[in-house]
């Protein structure tokens, strides 16, 4: 069945003029619907509003639903008789740091930024109310689980599809619309393994290609971002425990300047990265045998890495000296970060003392 897309300045009209069986959560008539127009409108996310712009794209014939929204930007993936509309509002860019360091950043702020990774999902087949309620189900939790396993930032997962929305749609059986009932209708006979094993494959693409066109990328620093950790501060405990050189602006300068050199290295990436997933792990009880009340050396090992990397020897005697002391921010940090943080600390410091 052919389905028309009409876009205007303030909405999107997904159209059938043999109509939809469609189950939504949309901001105007929510629920289970036999509608001819799916409108995607921009205005804010209160039903008045939502429902006079969808009139006015109706031009106040057809039945339909409405979903507000603050951005139009969608794109289309089709898999035979599956389509799958993606729409996407984002308040969040990536910004250069250094030449070789990114961060993610909002204009708006990380309290009040937004990501938002919507759907319209048609199946072009005649689909039971029953079947296509499961449909939703089972998008709502592809979307859900795929977006955890990208174990994005926490910043980032915190303003990420807070208000998303969804439909699914399907084709109508064939009757007169003002006999049908849609519970008693003859529907399609389908594999509906098959169908929910292609949906959900559709839609983790979709949410793929969605994170690529809105270059939407995160590296160490947004890392380094999640777990309250700044540049400043690490400089700043860095200093702390400095002898019998002058501390100076210079000297802060050059330190801030090694610490971003050590984060560009790929191997303190990896060994920085595997210290937060593991603080997780640990915090988060995932993992039955890290049991706090065990005597553990495994922390101390990323800090003695790390500060190895970047300085060698002589930094393996500094961190010691930090990860006793535990100058600024490092006090603050759970037990596996402070060690890792720790050690990058130790040797950056030791490498510019040595120059």
């Amino acid at each position: 069945m052919e389905f028309n897309v009409i876009e205007k300045d303030y909405g999107i009209c997904i159209n059938n003029p043999n109509h939809f069986l469609a189950f939504s959560d949309f901001t105007v008539s929510d629920g289970i619907d036999i509608i001819e127009n799916v409108n995607i409108v921009k205005s804010g996310d209160e039903y008045g509003q939502t429902a006079k712009r969808a009139e006015t794209f109706n031009g106040s014939e057809g039945s339909y639903i409405a979903q507000a929204t603050d951005s139009l930007d969608y794109f289309t993936n089709t898999y035979d008789d599956v389509t799958v509309f993606t729409f996407m509002a984002n308040d969040v860019c990536i910004e250069d740091f250094t030449d070789c360091l990114k961060v993610a950043n909002s204009h708006k702020g990380f309290a009040n930024a937004e990501i938002q990774i919507s759907h319209v999902v048609y199946v072009d087949k005649v689909i039971s109310p029953k079947n296509l309620l499961k449909l939703f189900k089972i998008i709502t939790k592809v979307k859900s689980k795929k977006l955890a396993n990208m174990a994005l930032p926490l910043h980032i997962q915190y303003i990420l599809n807070s208000n998303d929305f969804l439909a699914v749609l399907s084709n109508l059986p064939e009757s007169d619309e003002s006999s049908l009932d849609i519970n008693n209708a003859e529907y399609d006979i389908i594999d509906f393994d098959d169908l929910e094993v292609r949906i959900s494959d559709a839609v983790e693409i979709s949410l793929e290609d969605a994170f690529e066109k809105l270059n939407l990328t995160f590296g160490i620093l947004d890392y380094l971002v999640s777990e309250g950790i700044l540049i400043g501060d690490l400089v700043e405990a860095g200093m702390e425990l400095i002898d019998d050189v002058e501390v100076t602006l210079k000297l802060n300068e050059k330190l801030e300047s090694q610490i971003l050199k050590s984060l560009c290295d790929v191997n303190v990436i990896a060994l920085i990265s595997a210290a937060i997933r593991l603080q997780q792990d640990f915090t988060d009880n995932r993992i039955r045998e890290l049991d706090a009340s065990n005597q553990m050396y495994f922390d101390e090992v990323f800090g003695l890495a790390i500060s190895n990397q970047i300085a060698g020897t002589k930094a393996i005697l500094n961190f010691k000296r930090y990860i006793e002391a535990k100058p600024g921010i490092i006090w603050g940090l759970p037990p596996i970060l402070d060690d890792a943080f720790a050690g990058l600390i130790a040797g950056c410091v030791s490498k510019i003392l040595e120059e």
